[in-house]
This record gives structure tokens, C-alpha cells and sequence, in this order.
């Protein structure tokens, strides 16, 4: 049976950075490494609101991912 290890968390948050020439919204993100991996969905959200108030462009989405290896 497989077992997957967690390896890491990263938090990314994406910014909705204006418009362009045909209308279509256009994004920017900015990613956050070494993010503890028991965090809650909770907590992150709190950080990226924290961090978002801190931006000039308005928040538009937050991700969560994570790395895991798998071993046999």
C-alpha cells in the first residue's frame, strides 16, 4: 500500500490587477513558501486577508497548495 507524505504548504493569493484592451480581467498573484503544513483553512484565509489589506489591488481568490510525495 502507498503512503503519501505531506512535504510542504504554500499560500497563494491572486489580485485581480484591472483590465485589459478587449475588458477581460487580468490577474497577478503573489506566492507565500515555507507556510506551517497544520494550518487550517481558517487560518489562511485570516493571513490572506491580513496581507491583502496591505495591496493595492483587490483580493480575488485564495489557494492552498500543497506537495506531497508518494512512497510504496
Amino acid at each position: 500500500m502507498a503512503l503519501a507524505l505531506l512535504e510542504g504548504t504554500k499560500l497563494r493569493l491572486v489580485f485581480e490587477a484591472g483590465m485589459d484592451g478587449k475588458g477581460n480581467p487580468l490577474y497577478k498573484a503573489k506566492t507565500f513558501s515555507n507556510v506551517k503544513k497544520e494550518a487550517t483553512a481558517d487560518q489562511l484565509f485570516q493571513a490572506a486577508q491580513a496581507i491583502s489589506v496591505l495591496c493595492k489591488d483587490p483580493l480575488n481568490k485564495v489557494e492552498r497548495n500543497d506537495s506531497t510525495e508518494i512512497l510504496a
